[in-house]
């Protein structure tokens, strides 16, 4: 395309401050973007968030850690995207806390309540 004498190119998608954009106007390669960051954090705060019999921290304090570094990551700038039910969901199913915790999903326990054993609020309010 040219405007003004210059040849500008057209791209599908882009990413600008971390947050990804793309051609159609969806928010889909953001919130996948975001969820990826938060899996990074979570890798490298691992020793402290993933169950293991032997590391002895409590489940608040994980609950904190969690909070504050990988949360903090999975939800940057989400306030600028239209958020579609989808995208909640999404994010609410990539917080580990069954691991966290030390559950399977054969011990039937609810994420409301392994949360409550966190001290951690839903994504999505």
């Amino acid at each position: 395309m040219i405007q003004n004498g210059l040849l500008l190119e057209k791209a599908d998608k882009f990413c600008y401050l971390g947050d990804m954009f793309n051609a159609d106007e969806g928010y889909d390669l953001a919130v996948t973007a975001s969820i990826r960051s938060a899996w990074k954090k979570l890798k490298s705060s691992q020793s402290i968030c993933v169950y293991q019999p032997r590391n002895g921290f409590s489940l608040k304090l994980k609950g904190n850690v969690n909070t504050s570094c990988v949360r903090s990551c999975l939800i940057y700038g989400c306030e600028t995207w239209p958020m579609k039910t989808e995208h909640e969901l999404k994010l609410d199913r990539t917080e580990l806390i069954r691991q966290m915790c030390g559950f399977t999903l054969e011990k039937k326990k609810k994420n409301a309540e392994l949360r409550k054993l966190l001290g951690l609020e839903p994504v999505s309010l």
